[in-house]
């Protein structure tokens, strides 16, 4: 079947992916394989923007690109690198920094937001961030870009830094690429309030073993109005029922939503079960990683390999570049 064009995303190396990476990313790249032509890219050039340790930044790297590849992300088909080992991406952020105006890149939610998390580390790269990510998109003539509603206004300012490329040096040589808008399930960590992320240590990763699942579900937060066993409490507003409605089966749903409201089923019991059935859903994921993770130096060969593709590609784009641009 004819692909409908080319996809490229980036996911940052932070280590093991959880289940709102999965929710969220993760399930949505293995998706599009069957429709697309994707590059997935491993952005640790991005991360050195609000990391300051490198210790794990490469051990982190290897711990997503397995991830990926569990999750069935197929090397064969789609292309999986590193973003710093294709250098090309660097010299065409350098290009289009020419061409992009301060005053749009600070007025970008995301940076502002970024200041207020870090307002000590507001280095050139964090400000740049979005120049180099409107670098990796266009290097690989990319036609659609998955993205959430959070990240809507970065495509569009990718889209408006093509246009004034191609605009002042008169060429098409840059794509300007389309919106595929993705609706990112909101997967609140253990607390029940905040999105899942590692800097709360509010998440359940992934790799996690079945023991260490159970024990972080056992840590997650109910109906808060529920004191007691013999209280009715209210699915609709628990986590745990909401996290039960994706990874367990109708019928469990079913009989939750009905003994949790006239206390039939304590809030320890619908955890148990909720981890069982996560459990129960990760084991061939778990499995596959395992396997890959045996074979380190397949792993790598993978990456080297999406690297060339990549790299093939990124070269003629930039060969194009230089055209257009006139230089020596």
């Amino acid at each position: 079947m004819a692909k409908k064009g080319r996809v490229f995303s980036g996911i940052r190396p932070t280590g093991r992916a959880h289940l709102g990476n999965y929710l969220g990313a993760i399930q949505n790249y293995v998706a599009l394989q069957d429709d697309y032509e994707c590059v997935y890219c491993i952005v640790d050039i991005h991360a050195l923007t609000t990391v300051e340790d490198t210790e794990n930044l490469r051990q982190n790297t290897y711990e997503i690109a397995l991830d990926l590849l569990a999750a069935g992300v197929r090397p064969a088909e789609t292309i999986l690198f590193v973003q710093s080992h294709v250098p090309e991406v660097m010299e065409l952020h350098t290009i289009l920094s020419m061409v992009t105006p301060l005053g749009k890149l600070t007025d970008l939610p995301t940076f502002k937001e970024k200041v207020r998390q870090n307002p000590d580390n507001v280095n050139y790269g964090l400000v740049g961030y979005p120049v180099l990510m409107t670098a990796d998109i266009v290097l690989y003539k990319t036609d659609v870009v998955p993205v959430g509603i959070d990240q809507a206004p970065h495509l569009e300012f990718a889209r408006e830094v093509v246009r004034s490329f191609n605009y002042r040096y008169h060429t098409k040589v840059l794509i300007e690429p389309q919106m595929k808008n993705t609706i990112y399930p909101k997967i609140l960590g253990l607390d029940g309030k905040e999105k899942m992320g590692k800097s709360l240590n509010n998440q359940i990763e992934l790799a996690a073993t079945p023991e260490e699942t159970t024990k972080r579900v056992r840590e997650m937060v109910t109906d808060p109005a529920r004191m007691k066993r013999t209280d009715p409490g209210n699915p609709d507003i628990c986590n745990v029922f909401t996290m039960h409605k994706i990874f367990s089966p109708q019928s469990d749903v079913d009989m939750v939503n009905v003994e949790c409201r006239r206390a039939g089923i304590g809030c320890v019991d619908c955890k148990m079960l909720y981890a069982r059935n996560l459990n129960h859903h990760l084991e061939p994921f778990r499995a596959k990683r395992a396997e890959l993770a045996s074979k380190p130096d397949l792993l790598k060969d993978t990456l080297n390999d999406g690297a060339n593709r990549a790299r093939a590609i990124a070269q003629k784009t930039m060969e194009e570049v230089r055209t257009a641009l006139q230089l020596p």
